[in-house]
C-alpha cells in the first residue's frame, strides 16, 4: 500500500516542509475525526492542476460515511463523494471552510494552510445533525471540532508540540476533558472521571479547576507543577493569546498512588484569542508495565551502537598511530584514508545510540566528520569546507552509505583537487530536498576534474566504493564534471527517499 509520502512524492512536487505539515496533520485527525462524528479525506493539487486524494480516516465514535477507500482516487471521479468537487475547489481558492447545504448536513471542505498559502484541502463528510437536541458529550466534541477546523485553516493545527519522551496519544474515547478559557472545566466525559476516580478522586469533578485536583492525586511534587504549567499553558491562562512554546510538553505520564495516567492537552485557539483547551487522559497502568520491558530492548539495542562507536574509534585510532610510524608515503595515504572511513562509521553509530527511532541527522555528522578528513589529509593546502542547506535527517539504512560516499567525496576533493600550498582552497556541501529526494552537490574551487575522466572507469579504491555505494545501497546516481560556474569540480548526488 502506498504511503502518504509516496502519493505526495508520485502526485505533486510540494516542498518538504509542507509535505511534512500534510504528514504530521495526518498523524494527528483521527481526533479531528472522532470528535466531528464524520469522516476525513485529504485532497491536495497534482502537478497537472488535478485534485487527488491522497490520505483517509474514519471516526471510531460514528457509523462511517464512506464506506468505499477514496486514496488514490482524482476528486472529479464521478464514483468518488457526491458534491465533493465544487466544495474542494471553492476551498482551495478562497481560503475558507465551505459548508455544504443545506446548514448542519456536516459536509464541509476545510483548507490547509501552511506558511500562508493552502497546500490541501480536507473534505469532511459526517451524519446530518438530528433534531434531537445533542447531548453534552456530543456538543462538547463537536465545539472542539470546530475549533480544531478553524485552526487548520489557520494553519496552526496540528501543533509542533515537544515529544521527547515519545509519548503516544490518548483517543477522544478513552477520556476528554473540555477546559474553558478561564481554565476551570466545562465537562467532563464518564471514562475520564473513571481515571480519576482510579488515581484516587472521590468527589464530583464539576467546574473544578483541574491543576489543582491533579496536585492532590499525582504522587511527584514536581509533575504536579509541570502538569499544572502544561494545563494553563494550552487553556491560555498563563497570559498567552498565542500558542504554546514548541519547547513546552504538551504530554505527561503521571503517577499517583493507585493508576498511571497519560494525559495530553490540546490548545484551541482562533482569531489569535484563546478558546480553552482539550484535555485527553487515559488510564495506562497495564500498558505502563509492558513498556518498560520495551524500553529495556530499546536501551540494550542503543548501548550496542555505543560499543560499536567505542571499538571502531579504538581501531581508527590505531590506523592513525601506524601511519605516523611509517615511512612509506603510500601506506601513510592509504591508512589515512581508511582513518577518515572508519571514523564516519563510528560517527553514524555514535549518532545511532543517542536516537530513539534509528535516524541520523545529516548535518550533524557532516559537521563532525570534516575537521577529521582535514586534520588526516596528507597535502598542505589549507582547505576550508562550508556546508550550505541543510541534508536533513535520515533512517540509518540510508544515513551510512550516504555518509560514506560524502566521506570518500571530500576526502577526495582534499587529497586531489588542490595544489600543494595553495591558498582560498574551499569546498562547498550543499543539499536540496523534497518529497521525492535529495540531492547533495559537493563543489570545489580547485583544478577540476582530469581531461578524459570517467567515472565509470576509474580504477581508485575511493571512486570504486562510491560507484558501488550509490548503485547498491542508495539507489541513486552521481555525476562528477567541471564545476559550471569558475573553475573546479561539481559532484551531484541524488537519491530517491521513497
Amino acid at each position: 500500500m502506498a504511503t502518504l509520502h509516496d502519493l505526495l512524492a508520485e502526485h505533486t512536487s510540494l516542498p518538504d516542509g509542507a509535505a511534512l505539515h500534510l504528514q504530521r496533520l495526518v498523524a494527528e485527525w483521527q481526533l479531528l475525526a472522532d470528535l466531528s462524528f464524520a469522516d476525513y479525506v485529504l485532497a491536495v493539487k497534482s502537478d497537472d492542476g488535478s485534485l487527488v486524494y491522497v490520505a483517509q480516516v474514519r471516526p471510531n465514535t460514528a457509523p462511517t460515511v464512506l464506506h468505499q477507500d477514496e486514496v488514490g482516487r482524482r476528486v472529479d471521479d464521478p464514483d468518488g463523494p457526491a458534491g465533493a468537487r465544487p466544495l474542494i475547489e471553492r476551498a482551495c481558492e478562497s481560503g475558507r471552510i465551505e459548508a455544504g447545504e443545506p446548514a448542519g448536513s456536516g459536509i464541509a471542505a476545510i483548507p490547509v494552510t501552511y506558511d500562508g498559502r493552502v497546500v490541501g484541502v480536507l473534505w469532511r463528510a459526517g451524519v446530518a445533525a438530528g433534531i434531537q437536541r445533542s447531548s453534552p458529550l456530543e456538543s462538547a466534541y463537536r465545539d472542539a471540532a470546530d475549533a480544531l477546523c478553524a485552526m487548520v485553516v489557520e494553519g496552526s493545527f496540528p501543533l509542533d508540540e515537544a515529544n521527547s519522551l515519545g509519548l503516544s496519544t490518548p483517543r477522544a474515547g478513552d477520556g476528554f476533558i473540555r477546559i474553558g478559557a478561564d481554565g476551570r472545566v466545562d465537562y467532563a466525559s464518564p471514562n475520564a472521571l473513571s481515571a480519576l476516580h482510579r488515581m484516587g478522586w472521590k468527589a464530583d469533578l464539576g467546574s473544578a479547576d483541574l491543576p489543582d485536583v491533579l496536585a492532590g492525586l499525582v504522587t511527584d511534587r514536581f509533575e504536579a507543577i509541570d502538569a499544572a504549567a502544561m494545563i494553563a499553558a494550552a487553556a491560555g491562562t498563563d497570559g498567552r493569546t498565542g500558542l504554546p512554546d514548541p519547547e513546552l510538553a504538551l504530554r505527561m505520564e503521571l503517577d499517583a498512588k493507585r493508576a498511571s495516567v497519560l494525559v495530553r492537552a490540546v490548545p484551541l485557539r482562533g482569531g489569535g484569542a484563546s478558546r480553552g483547551a482539550v484535555l485527553l487522559i487515559r488510564d495506562v497502568t497495564e500498558v505502563k508495565r509492558r513498556d518498560l520491558a520495551l524500553l529495556s530492548k530499546d536501551a540494550t539495542i542503543r548501548e550496542i551502537h555505543h560499543r560499536v562507536k567505542n571499538n571502531l574509534q579504538s581501531v581508527s585510532a590505531l590506523l592513525r598511530l601506524q601511519a605516523r610510524r611509517s615511512g612509506n608515503p603510500e601506506a601513510v595515504v592509504a591508512l589515512n584514508e581508511a582513518v577518515a572511513r572508519v571514523s564516519s562509521i563510528a560517527l553514524v553509530h555514535e549518532m545511532l545510540s543517542g536516537s530513539v527511532d534509528e535516524e541520523v541527522d545529516l548535518d550533524a555528522v557532516v559537521d563532525r566528520l570534516v575537521p577529521t578528513l582535514v586534520d588526516v589529509s596528507t597535502e598542505s593546502a589549507r582547505v576550508r569546507v562550508r556546508r550550505g542547506n541543510r541534508l536533513g535527517v535520515l533512517p540509518a539504512d540510508l544515513a551510512m552509505p550516504l555518509v560514506m560516499v560524502l566521506t570518500e567525496v571530500i576526502q577526495n576533493s582534499i587529497e586531489h583537487g588542490f595544489t600543494p600550498g595553495e591558498a582560498g582552497a574551499e569546498i562547498e556541501v550543499d543539499g536540496d530536498r523534497d518529497v521525492r529526494g535529495l540531492t547533495v552537490r559537493v563543489a570545489d574551487n580547485g583544478t577540476g576534474v582530469p581531461e578524459g575522466f570517467d567515472l565509470d572507469s576509474s580504477d581508485r579504491l575511493g571512486l570504486q566504493i562510491v560507484r558501488t555505494l550509490v548503485a547498491n545501497d542508495l539507489r541513486g546516481t552521481i555525476a562528477i564534471g567541471p564545476r559550471p560556474a569558475g573553475r573546479g569540480t561539481l559532484v551531484e548526488l541524488r537519491v530517491p527517499l521513497h
